[in-house]
């Protein structure tokens, strides 16, 4: 762990990445989503928690039903995408717990404090979705994250009688490179960082 990646990594999983809104029309092997999975799910959480969960949706009729979800924006990149992930995470996530992690009763930390579970649930999956992102870089697909749905409905239409939740959407396959957009400014480290 203590070799920094080469240029090239580097560019392929930041400086030289782009969020894609349009797409080739070249399906994702289902052993790739596989490998996508098993990098993600070694990511860190707290207390290696792991709400994530992960829809991939490829089927035409899940398509449809995922439509009707989004915002008016959105369907266009979401329909001719190879695969839209819903990342989800489990409201029950500390029901696995006591395998995932053994040293303490963490159980206890979330069925007391349902505010605890959701703010650790959210924060946990969303940063499992970076995870995915970074992780569909590394096996040269693109992606592009969203947030123009309706939850209500997508909940209903996906996880009803669940106790799965909608985070936020994931366009993943690969790009086209000839729509992509020009990179828009970041902050610099001064205006973003501070080192105290």
């Amino acid at each position: 762990m203590s070799t920094p990646l080469n240029h090239d990594a580097l560019a392929q999983l930041f400086s030289d990445a782009h969020t894609h809104t349009s797409w080739q029309d070249k399906t994702i092997p289902e052993d790739v989503i596989q490998q996508l999975y098993q990098l993600v799910k070694v990511g860190p959480t707290s207390a290696n928690c792991c709400p994530a969960r992960f829809v991939f949706v490829q089927s035409e009729d899940a398509k449809e039903k995922l439509r009707h979800c989004l915002s008016s924006g959105n369907v266009e990149q979401t329909m001719s995408a190879p695969c839209t992930v819903i990342i989800a995470y489990d409201e029950a996530f500390y029901e696995q717990l006591p395998s995932l992690f053994p040293y303490a009763d963490a159980r206890s930390w979330f069925t007391s404090s349902p505010e605890a579970a959701y703010e650790t649930a959210m924060r946990n999956s969303s940063l499992q979705g970076g995870y995915l992102i970074s992780a569909a870089r590394a096996l040269g697909l693109d992606s592009g994250a969203m947030s123009g749905f309706d939850a209500t409905l997508l909940n209903d239409t996906f996880f009803k009688d669940s106790t799965w939740k909608v985070n936020f959407l994931l366009n993943i396959g690969y790009g086209d490179d000839t729509k992509v957009h020009k990179r828009l400014p970041r902050l610099s480290f001064d205006e973003a960082c501070k080192v105290i």
